[in-house]
């Protein structure tokens, strides 16, 4: 499926991720009465700013004038203080209105980014670095965010306050409009060079900061490893290499942002607008007034000038950012939602027509399995290790989807299935148990977040947790670590079973799921899941012969295809490769 398809919002409206610039304008069109605001208070605070240097200026000539009048001075002085309150208030209308824009933005990109990632398959995750996508989840995101607040607020700002000097100078005299224009002008053609540079450079930061972050997460994921194998000193060169590399990568963004020098073309537009408007003066042209009223008007291109110091590079850094994100969603993936595929009642029939499997760029690690299993059989899969045994039972909930052949669920294949209707009917223990930081409770009431306090200690006396849980001190309320790091491994197991009886599914796989229980819990255990099994279709995937007796159906695997198909008595009697399991 091609992931530049459109994200939905409750509003109905759908993204367009075809470019990082398309998509940035559609989330901030979204916001355009906020957007609105925000530019009329920007208008409005660069009008107002021009009136109280104009003021002045009339106000030094009322000055020097015969008989001046204090009432029109006082108008004047009005005015002034009138036209500060006024760009006070318009100026917080704009960045208020970019502020919320932004906030909103980021809010709606994150959500956008969570539900792409909900969706991608499992080959994407199994690729893409978890420390990269949390970089862009975060890092990246917020710098969005930054793109337009103060990003987008300052360089609005800034471009209104560039024409000022335009409309106001020929009030004066229309030669003094040069100055302001060569400064537009030049500062046209530096920015445009500036931001040319700087576009790889931020892009180049993003980049090392993505590497940074998964150099993080893998070396804490692997923090036993680490420590296991005394090689700290290692992955502390190793992390140190990669900060070095980003800390290099934002050195040379600020070598680029110091080069870029407008204070010079301020400050010469600024010296050249002031002599221009005194030979004008010596010459009768203009008033002293005048004079200090344009020299006054000139300054307020002080603001662009400072502005473009960082605005601009919060503006390519946030588009950089948002084309990372935007590379994340749009990344090709097989999984297809399906969402308007078959929704109805699964009843656990299985069946596989001519499968074969192969991981992106691999070769086939399942070849030509058929098979059919009925609603409520019980099926033992063996086989040695990397036989393609976990590979055959995650095609099943479309964990993966076969490469080649139709693998079907009660006579529908999987694909054609709404993929959260099938996969409710389905749950898979494996041996590497993943439990959430949250209570015991929580961790079993995952998949049915609404079950009952009873539900859930039915569930846990049937994966015989029950009795253990009461030991914690806070019962079923007790917080578990990272991954479940503060259960045994057989403690952790018998919540995951827990939780996989709670949702009562029509196949239930269990992939060497009691490996961790000694034997007295492991013959509790399998008391649980046969009482469990009984009226459901459920895989077992295991070595012990205790377990792969009592199965209806039992599938050797070898070399990822299917050797023999049979009971465990008629496996005993006509294959050589199920006899050696048991023999070695």
């Amino acid at each position: 499926m091609d992931e530049k398809q459109e994200f939905h919002f409750a509003a109905g409206a759908a993204s367009d991720r075809r470019t990082p610039l398309r998509w940035v304008v559609w989330h901030a069109v979204r916001r355009w009465p906020l957007l609105a605001l925000g530019t009329f208070g920007a208008i409005g605070n660069a009008l107002t700013a021009s009136a109280a240097p104009v003021l002045f200026g009339k106000a030094v000539d009322l000055m020097r004038s015969d008989a001046p009048s204090r009432r029109t001075l006082l108008l004047y002085a009005c005015g002034i203080v009138g036209a500060a309150f006024g760009r006070v208030l318009l100026q917080f209308a704009r960045s208020a209105s970019f502020e919320f824009v932004a906030q909103r933005v980021e809010r709606d990109v994150r959500d956008e980014l969570y539900r792409s990632l909900l969706g991608k398959s499992m080959t994407f995750h199994s690729l893409q670095p978890v420390g990269d996508t949390l970089a862009r989840a975060t890092g990246d995101v917020r710098q969005v965010n930054m793109l337009f607040s103060p990003g987008l607020n300052w360089v609005l700002g800034s471009v209104m306050f560039l024409f000022v000097p335009i409309l106001v100078a020929p009030r004066y005299h229309p030669q003094l409009i040069a100055a302001p224009i060569l400064f537009v002008i030049l500062y046209v053609v530096v920015l445009r060079a500036y931001l040319r540079m700087l576009t790889p450079v931020t892009e180049a930061v993003r980049e090392r900061f993505g590497e940074l972050n998964t150099r993080l997460s893998e070396s804490l994921d692997g923090i036993e490893l680490v420590k296991g194998t005394a090689n700290e000193e290692t992955e502390r060169r190793r992390f140190s290499q990669v900060a070095t590399d980003y800390r290099d990568a934002y050195v040379r963004q600020g070598d680029v942002e110091a080069r870029f020098l407008p204070m010079v073309l301020f400050a010469l537009t600024l010296g050249l607008g002031l002599l221009h408007a005194l030979l004008l003066y010596r010459h009768g042209k203009l008033d002293i007034g005048q004079v200090i009223g344009y020299y006054g008007v000139l300054m307020l291109l002080d603001f662009p000038t400072f502005a473009s110091m960082f605005a601009y590079s919060r503006v390519i850094t946030g588009m950089a950012a948002a084309k990372r994100v935007l590379e994340l969603m749009n990344r090709r993936t097989d999984l297809d939602q399906n969402r308007g595929g078959y929704e109805g009642e699964l009843r656990g029939a299985v069946e596989f027509r001519d499968v074969a499997f192969a991981y992106p760029g691999g070769d086939e690690i399942l070849r030509d399995l058929t098979f059919r299993v009925e609603p409520g059989q019980t099926v033992a899969i063996v086989g040695m290790t990397g036989s393609g045994k976990t590979s055959l039972v995650k095609l099943i909930n479309r964990i993966h989807d076969a490469t080649r052949g139709t693998v079907l669920v009660d006579g529908v294949d999987v694909r054609d299935w709404h993929l959260e209707a099938l996969r409710q009917g389905i749950s898979i223990i494996e041996q590497d148990i993943f439990l959430f930081s949250k209570s015991i409770r929580e961790n079993i009431a995952f998949g049915r977040p609404q079950a009952s306090e009873a539900e859930i200690v039915a569930a846990a006396e049937a994966a015989q947790a029950d009795e253990f849980i009461h030991g914690f001190a806070e019962g079923y309320d007790t917080v578990i670590g990272e991954r479940g790091v503060s259960l045994s491994g057989g403690q952790r197991q018998r919540v995951a079973l827990a939780r996989a009886f709670l949702t009562d599914p029509a196949i239930l796989i269990l992939d060497d799921s009691t490996s961790a229980v000694d034997s007295a819990t492991e013959d509790r255990i399998q008391q649980a899941i046969a009482a469990a099994a009984a009226g459901r279709t459920t895989f077992i995937i295991t070595h012990r012969l205790s377990q792969i007796r009592w199965a209806d159906l039992i599938l050797v695997l070898r070399a990822g295809q299917l050797d023999a198909v049979g009971t465990h008595d008629q496996l005993m009697a006509t294959s050589d490769a199920y006899r050696r399991l048991f023999q070695d």
